[in-house]
């Protein structure tokens, strides 16, 4: 399928594994130029066509330094991560769930975003997470404040032709997912039995070809939008 990104210039953030080296891969076969942010940048050499650069963007000098590559015409928000927490946990582990889940997409959205806007076309392409947290996590509520933040800014800049959406990927069959969450072959059954009606973890691919398609002249009027992709698990999340 040919998503019309031939030569389209791209920045893709936590872009070392799982879903974000999935939408690099995808980003550099439909041809478009693709820079690669991340913290593990020897994992991001790996990938075929892309121009690496290490950044850790929970710090303000690399994140600046990830700022000033643009312009871009298309911006994939992928670094995150999950930040289970307790009742007594201290702030610094909400500050850092906060600067990596939020912050850090805010500003970089904010820098890259003038060049879009005078140019007459943008895409910003946010991804998320659950907002059905079976315990309290700091990363879902940044990943809450992201949800209303683009949507809200998503308003201000549609008559200047840049969309911005967001996408809530279910269980991803990954890294984190098998290191983290579901280490063990039984463990990950008896989820997908419980949890995801269509019978299986997703890949990154899934997400990397919604990601292409709404970064394509094709979703030129959908904007705003926050879209779920996992596999009817948000059904039966609550």
């Amino acid at each position: 399928m040919d998503y019309e990104l031939k030569g389209r210039t791209c920045l893709v953030t936590g872009a070392s594994a799982g879903i974000g080296a999935g939408i690099v891969r995808l980003f550099a076969e439909q041809g478009a130029k693709v820079v690669a942010v991340a913290r593990r940048v020897d994992r991001i050499e790996r990938l075929p066509g892309v121009i690496p650069v290490a950044a850790d963007l929970t710090r303000t000098a690399d994140l600046d330094r990830v700022a000033a590559l643009g312009p871009v015409e298309i911006l994939v928000n992928c670094a995150g991560g999950s930040r289970p927490t307790t009742p007594e946990s201290g702030e610094d582990i909400w500050d850092e769930a906060f600067a990596l889940n939020f912050t850090a997409v805010r500003k970089l959205t904010t820098a890259l975003l003038p060049a879009m806007r005078k140019a007459g076309w943008g895409r910003i392409v946010d991804i998320s997470g659950s907002m059905e947290p079976r315990g309290l996590n700091a990363a879902i509520a940044a990943k809450a404040a992201l949800h209303l933040w683009a949507k809200g800014l998503s308003c201000d800049i549609a008559r200047d032709g840049v969309t911005l959406n967001t996408i809530q990927p279910g269980r991803i069959d990954s890294e984190q997912i098998r290191e983290k969450l579901h280490p063990t072959e039984q463990s990950r059954a008896a989820f997908i039995e419980r949890n995801i009606p269509i019978g299986h973890f997703g890949e990154p691919s899934d997400i990397a070809h919604l990601v292409a398609f709404l970064a394509s002249p094709a979703a030129r009027y959908i904007t705003g939008a926050v879209i779920p992709v996992d596999g009817g698990m948000h059904y039966f999340a609550h």
